[in-house]
């Protein structure tokens, strides 16, 4: 299976998964200039609902590093580039908290990492 493949394997399921918890799905691959991001959710599971950008990153093992530790600044710069163009272009209101997430894929394991950066 190739990387692209790999990538939107784990994509679904990280998505899959927040959604068993109580998120909504808004976007999946959303691209601008500046980047793109895997998964634009709403986190409902609160009495206000949190704008979510989620990174998601798959290691096989530990021996190239930890999947969380791929989300470096340069990457996290682009990511919040991105989000910024999504706020504008969807129109969310500058009140609507958000917030940046990671979900790692490891030896079979997946860690949500909420508030990564």
């Amino acid at each position: 299976m190739n990387k692209r493949a790999l990538g939107a394997r784990f994509e679904a399921l990280a998505a899959e998964w927040l959604e068993k918890r109580g998120f909504r799905i808004l976007a999946r691959n959303f691209r601008s200039r500046s980047g793109e991001i895997d998964l634009v959710a709403l986190d409902e599971r609160e009495e206000r609902p949190v704008l979510v950008f989620v990174e998601v990153k798959y290691r096989n093992t530990v021996s190239s590093g930890y999947a969380e530790e791929a989300v470096g600044l340069k990457k996290q710069a682009s990511i919040r580039r991105t989000a910024d163009f999504y706020r504008v272009r969807y129109g969310v209101r500058d009140s609507m908290p958000c917030r940046f997430d990671v979900v790692a894929f490891q030896n079979g394991r997946l860690r949500h990492i909420e508030n990564a950066f």
